[in-house]
C-alpha cells in the first residue's frame, strides 16, 4: 500500500468519526447535517486537523462541539487532534444539508428557507424580517405566526400554527 493511500484512508476514517458528532443543542443533527464541519486533514506529524465554523459569532455550542470532536477522535484511536475554528467563509443556514432539513422537520422544528447567500464574500444582512411563509412541521399548514423571535436556542424562533394550534421552533435563516 502506498503512503498516499494510507493517509487518505486515515483522513477518511477520521472524517467518518467526525461526521458522527452531533450538535449539542440539536442532537438530531450531525455537524455535517448542520454544515459546520468544514474539513478533516492530516498533518505530516500525524495530527488530525478538523476545521469547523460557528453558526454565528459567539455561539456557545462551539466549545462543546470542539470537546466532542476531540473526544470522539481520541476514542477512535487518533492520538493527536487539533480542532480549528474558521470564520471564512461564514456559515449560513443554506449549508444545512437536505438530510439535516428533513431531520429538523421530523423533530418538529421548521427548517430555514434557502436564502441564496454566496459561498464567498460578504454575507448580506437585512434589518427587516423576511415575510416568508413558515410551514408547520406538525400539520404542514402555512397558516402560522411567529410568537417570539427567541426560541429554545439563539438560532431558533418560536412559532404557532393557527391550523392545529401547536407551538414549534423554527430554525432562523442566516
Amino acid at each position: 500500500m502506498s503512503m498516499c493511500a494510507k493517509v487518505e484512508d486515515t483522513v477518511l476514517r477520521a472524517r467518518e468519526v467526525a461526521a458522527c458528532v452531533t450538535d449539542p443543542e440539536m442532537p438530531m443533527l450531525s455537524l455535517v447535517d448542520l454544515g459546520v464541519l468544514r474539513s478533516v486533514s492530516e498533518q505530516p506529524d500525524g495530527t488530525i486537523v478538523v476545521t469547523i465554523t460557528p453558526t454565528y459569532s459567539g455561539c456557545p455550542a462551539m466549545a462543546t462541539m470542539r470537546a466532542d470532536l476531540e473526544y470522539a477522535l481520541a476514542a477512535a484511536g487518533f492520538g493527536k487532534v487539533d480542532v480549528r475554528t474558521v470564520l471564512t467563509p461564514a456559515w449560513t443556514s443554506d449549508l444545512i444539508t437536505p438530510e439535516g432539513r428533513r431531520k429538523l422537520e421530523e423533530h418538529g422544528i421548521a427548517p430555514p428557507h434557502k436564502v441564496g447567500i454566496p459561498a464567498a464574500g460578504p454575507v448580506p444582512l437585512t434589518l427587516r424580517p423576511r415575510p416568508a411563509p413558515v410551514q408547520c412541521p406538525q400539520c404542514d399548514s402555512f397558516d402560522t405566526e411567529q410568537t417570539s423571535a427567541f426560541g429554545s436556542t439563539a438560532c431558533k424562533a418560536l412559532h404557532r400554527c393557527r391550523n392545529c394550534g401547536e407551538p414549534f421552533d423554527r430554525f432562523k435563516e442566516i
